[in-house]
């Protein structure tokens, strides 16, 4: 999994990343290829998938007997191994030894290096030397996911010390999870009554007026407006209505603290700059479980294109929190009705002299 060359720098992101390897995979196969092929199919379609899902992960690629995946908080990387592991031994439980397909899980949150749909570098690495340390049907992850999660699963862990890993620099500290014992107790927020744990919330804070004028603030209101409707199309987003969220407009506060009052998973905080012919828009994703930012962008471009605009912020959201669906938010949403600039830009300003009553500002 070495790291290609010819890389932009933009292309790097933190991520929990998780490798898993079936035990025994090339004794199966030499014993019966195809039952193990259906076994190994029937896991991932099973198990794998729907757990990883509801996890908000992605499935990045299968590895013959294993697989990569990739998540943006290590919270969610651990619950879903950990139930993985779990489901596989009870659906293992009435099969006999020769046909169980039994996981070896690592787990290693750092730098990775997006090309495509594949990642690569140390981020990885380490996640694939540490699968190789688990026992099986057991999870071993690095110390940095085992500080990450501390308070927000309990489940024992036994501490493998720093250990060299072929080809890794400096010595990792490792942890065994352990799984023979109750089910592990995971603080992820509740859902609302019935609502899924498929959904994620998401709460986009009233965008700034970076343009240093009062007659400006229309416009990163109305784009804020327009990306809260546009995100509420999306069937697995549940979006915080724009009007709780513009209570808290120009009140600083945490963004991951403001998340938790909402009850959202995730905080879109952002600024729109608008000069002459030109808009710069810039957006930040905030994990309320971590309280880290896992996503930044700017976006440049002429004005003439702010449609544009839109549709990008919307699709690096969607993107960056559903990495498996391949096709995210630009076939869950419909076009704006105007292409026109000058139509839309009056269509924002009438916005905000009909949500400001007879306030009457002087546009520019």
């Amino acid at each position: 999994m070495g790291e290609p060359s010819s890389i932009s720098p933009t292309d790097r992101r933190l991520a929990a990343v998780v490798v898993a390897d079936v035990v025994g995979y090339s004794r199966m196969m030499e014993a019966d290829e195809s039952e193990t092929l259906r076994a190994l199919a029937e896991a991932r379609e099973t198990v794998v998938e729907p757990l990883v899902r509801e996890c908000s992960g992605r499935i990045v690629k299968l590895l013959g007997d294993g697989l990569l995946l990739e998540f943006a908080s290590a919270v969610r990387a651990v619950d879903c191994s950990i139930r993985i592991q779990r489901q596989m031994k009870e659906a293992n439980s009435s099969l006999q030894d020769e046909r169980r397909i039994v996981f070896r899980i690592g787990i290693n949150l750092g730098d990775i290096v997006g090309q495509g749909e594949d990642i690569f570098g140390d981020g990885v690495n380490i996640a694939a030397r540490l699968e190789q340390l688990a026992e099986p049907g057991g999870i071993c992850l690095s110390g940095k996911v085992f500080d990450e999660i501390q308070g927000k699963i309990t489940a024992p862990a036994r501490e493998l010390g720093a250990i060299k890993l072929k080809n890794i620099q400096n010595p990792v500290r490792a942890y065994a999870i352990d799984l023979s014992g109750p089910a592990a107790q995971v603080d992820l927020r509740t859902p609302p009554p019935n609502a899924s744990r498929e959904f994620t919330t998401i709460v986009v804070m009233p965008f700034a007026n970076l343009s240093g004028r009062d007659d400006q603030r229309y416009f990163a209101d109305g784009i804020t407006e327009d990306i809260v409707t546009e995100l509420s199309k999306h069937r697995d987003l549940s979006v915080v209505a724009r009007s709780t969220a513009f209570a808290y407009k120009d009140q600083p506060a945490n963004a991951a603290e403001l998340g938790r009052k909402f009850g959202a998973d995730v905080v879109v905080t952002g600024g729109i700059r608008l000069a002459g012919h030109h808009v710069r828009a810039t957006v930040q994703l905030v994990d309320t479980y971590t309280g880290r930012q896992v996503f930044a962008e700017r976006f440049d471009r002429p004005v003439e294109d702010i449609f544009a605009v839109q549709d990008e912020i919307v699709d690096a959201i969607v993107g960056r929190l559903f990495f498996n669906l391949p096709t995210v938010a630009s076939t869950a949403r419909s076009r704006n009705p105007t292409t026109s600039v000058s139509a839309y830009t009056s269509w924002l300003r009438a916005g905000d002299a009909w949500r400001n009553g007879d306030r009457a500002p002087t546009y520019a």
